[in-house]
Formats: C-alpha cells, sequence, structure tokens
C-alpha cells in the first residue's frame, strides 16, 4: 500500500508571529482605551477621537484588503468589484441605524427623513427586518453573500476569468452603484443614510461607543487575520494557490475548481461585508460612492502596495495608502489621484512583491554574509577547507 507522504503541517503562527499578534491585541483593547478615556486631552500619549475615527475606519478597510488578498493574492482572481459588498453590509447597517432614529428626525415620523420628503407612504418591503438587530447582524452577512454566490456562480461556471472577470466585477460595482442612486429603491439616493443618533437604543456619538467600536474593529481584523491565516495553511487553502498558479493542472489532477473558487469568494465578500457594517456606524454615513469602479481599485491597490498573498502585507497597505490619503488630502487634494495612479505604477513596476516582498528581499539580503561565514567555518571544522597560511578564508572556500 502506497502512502504519499505530505510536508508537515506549518504552525498557525510562529512565536514571534504570536507575540505580534498579542501586542496589537493589547494596542487595540487596553492601550487605545487609555490613550483615549483616561489621558487628559492635553497629554503628549492622549489619543484624539478624530485618531480613534480615523484608525477604526482604516481597520475597517484593513479587513477589506484582507479579504482581496485571499480572493487576489492566494487564488489568482483580480476583482475589481469589491466595493459593492462592502457597501452592502454598510447599508443593512445603515438601515437598521436609520429606523433607530425613531421619531427624532427632523420630520418627527416613523419614516426616515429622507422617505417623508419624497412622499413615501409606509416602509418598502425590503425594510421589513431593518428593526431588529439581530436579523441585521444575519442579513449583513447573508445579503453579500448570497449576491456573490449567485455572480461568483455564473461566472466561475462560464469559466470567466483573467481581465474578463476584472471587467464584469467593474460591471456589477457600477451597475449597482446606478441602482442605488435611484430615489425609488428606497435607499436614500446620492445622499444616502445619514444622521444616525443611536445604536442598541445607545447614543452613538459618545467617546464611549467610539471606543466600543473602534476595539470590536480591531478584534475582528485580528480575528479575520488568524481565520485567513488557518484558511490558507489548510488543504482547501493549498488547492487555491494551485488554482491560482496552475488551474489546468489542478483540473487534470481530478480537482474541480468551481466549488473552490465559490467558496473562496463568497467568504471574501462576507469579510467585506462586514467591514461595511462596522465602518457606518463609525464614519457616519454610507452612500452609493462606496459601490463606485475607483473604490474597488483602491481595494485593490492596498493589496499591491502592502504585497500580495502575505496577509499581513494588504493590512499593511490599507494602513500605509489611506494614511497619506489622510494627509495629502488636507495638505494637497488636487494631487492624491495623480499620488494614487503613480503609486501603482511604481508598485507594479518595481514592487510586485509589495513592501513586504521588498522587506524579506532586504531581509535575505542582510543574511547573506551572516550565512557564508557560518558555511565556511562549519566547514573547517569538518576539515573539508584547508586554508592557506595568511590566505583570506573567502578565497579558500572557493
Amino acid at each position: 500500500m502506497n502512502h504519499s507522504i505530505l510536508p508537515p503541517k506549518a504552525p498557525l503562527l510562529t512565536r514571534k508571529g504570536w507575540s505580534a499578534f498579542f501586542i496589537a491585541l493589547i494596542a487595540v483593547c487596553a492601550l487605545a482605551p487609555v490613550m483615549n478615556l483616561w489621558l487628559p486631552p492635553g497629554s503628549a500619549l492622549y489619543l484624539s477621537d478624530y485618531g480613534v475615527a480615523l484608525v477604526g475606519k482604516i481597520m475597517c478597510y484593513a479587513i477589506v484588503a484582507l479579504a482581496m488578498d485571499l480572493i487576489w493574492g492566494y487564488t489568482g482572481i483580480l476583482s475589481l468589484g469589491h466595493g459593492v459588498f462592502f457597501a452592502l453590509g454598510g447599508y443593512v447597517m445603515g438601515m437598521y441605524l436609520m429606523r433607530q432614529i425613531g421619531r427624532d428626525g427632523n420630520y418627527k415620523s416613523d419614516l426616515p427623513d429622507f422617505m417623508v420628503f419624497l412622499d413615501w407612504k409606509e416602509l418598502p418591503w425590503h425594510w421589513a427586518l431593518s428593526d431588529s438587530f439581530i436579523a441585521t447582524l444575519v442579513l449583513v452577512v447573508a445579503v453579500p453573500g448570497v449576491v456573490a454566490f449567485v455572480f461568483g456562480y455564473f461566472a466561475f461556471r462560464s469559466r470567466i476569468k483573467g481581465v474578463y472577470f476584472s471587467i464584469i466585477t467593474q460591471a456589477m460595482t457600477f451597475a449597482a452603484m446606478l441602482l442605488f442612486f435611484r430615489n425609488e429603491t428606497g435607499f436614500g439616493g446620492n445622499n444616502g443614510f445619514t444622521d444616525f443618533k443611536r445604536i442598541l437604543g445607545l447614543p452613538i456619538a459618545t467617546q464611549g461607543m467610539r471606543m466600543t467600536l473602534f476595539v470590536l474593529t480591531g478584534c475582528t481584523l485580528l480575528g479575520f487575520f488568524l481565520f485567513a491565516r488557518w484558511l490558507v495553511g489548510s488543504k482547501f487553502g493549498r488547492v487555491l494557490q494551485a488554482i491560482r498558479d496552475a488551474e489546468t493542472r489542478v483540473m487534470f489532477s481530478g480537482y474541480n475548481p468551481l466549488p473552490y473558487k465559490l467558496t473562496i469568494w463568497v467568504i471574501s465578500a462576507v469579510m467585506c461585508g462586514v467591514a461595511g457594517a462596522l465602518y457606518v456606524p463609525q464614519v457616519g454615513i454610507i452612500n452609493p460612492g462606496e459601490m463606485s469602479t475607483a473604490a474597488s481599485i483602491e481595494m485593490a491597490v492596498w493589496a499591491a502596495v502592502g504585497g500580495r498573498a502575505t496577509l499581513v502585507g494588504p493590512i499593511l497597505g490599507a494602513f500605509l495608502v489611506n494614511g497619506a490619503k489622510s494627509w495629502l488630502t488636507v495638505v494637497a487634494p488636487e494631487f492624491w489621484l495623480y499620488f494614487l495612479g503613480a503609486l501603482f505604477i511604481a508598485v507594479t513596476l518595481f514592487l510586485p512583491d509589495g513592501v513586504v516582498g521588498l522587506w524579506r528581499r532586504l531581509a535575505r539580503r542582510k543574511a547573506v554574509p551572516v550565512a557564508a561565514p557560518l558555511r565556511e567555518s562549519v566547514a573547517r571544522e569538518a576539515g573539508q577547507i584547508k586554508s592557506a597560511p595568511g590566505a583570506p578564508v573567502t578565497e579558500a572556500a572557493r
């Protein structure tokens, strides 16, 4: 009986990896709340409310970048339409938050203000479960998941791949954006949803609630990172990487790529939906602009800048790009789009593996001068190298 020899399963994280993970967990759950809630505003270590909102928003983007890495970096499917899944999760949460306003709106009506303004008499059918927080949590996962399943099933079943798949994902998000722009759909038109006041009956614009959402977002990001790490190290993840590298060989080996591609596509969409649901109460608005093609392209840029197929890289890329965006749109807003385009071209030409790939190359170069003398020392001790008196060790080794 033949037994296949498989490589030993790698640990979920190395010792250094676990150390970094727990440092990040402590920073999110303990350090940031202390710096924001307990330190006085005049302290040099005080974390302002603006800083909390900004980092919380970028952590939502980091979840999206992680989802992009699963579908693009590990499966080789470039999606330029993930903004629609992010926005769907955001709209589901936004509908719940709009219902939480109650009669505190400008028109003192049970209907949201925009519906009163547009002369709506009752809530449309798709708002039926929007007053339940439990139903909202379910729909945050279900709506992007179902949309992704239907779209992905027909696309992958038709063997659409490569640039053609990227184009139809852009068409999908563009069509969704046009749909949500229409006032008669009941999604607030181009203004979307805003002026949120409560969540779970508690005021949303308080320092404590902002920090609660911040901690929740950070824990979700770290949880998704561990999940993604486990997923890519499993047999399922290895098949995904094989599909990325040689899909035809995978099919010749007896695997059907469709369920693998469809599963990771849906998982990636659900992660974006969760990120969108966390994003809306922290930013205070959701509108069809989140479904724009430019927003979806930016998501791909985060993963490319950080480094595809690294998991850590896209998270780093989301922080780098959005940190630069926050700074540059204040200092010189007219140059942001030029900077973004130049950054994408520069990464494509000079950093195909992103920032993490550059860091790894530099680390390897630094390790070579250390490793060479070490090998020579071991060889000398074993008697394999006999250096002439006064000759350099490296020449003797040659």
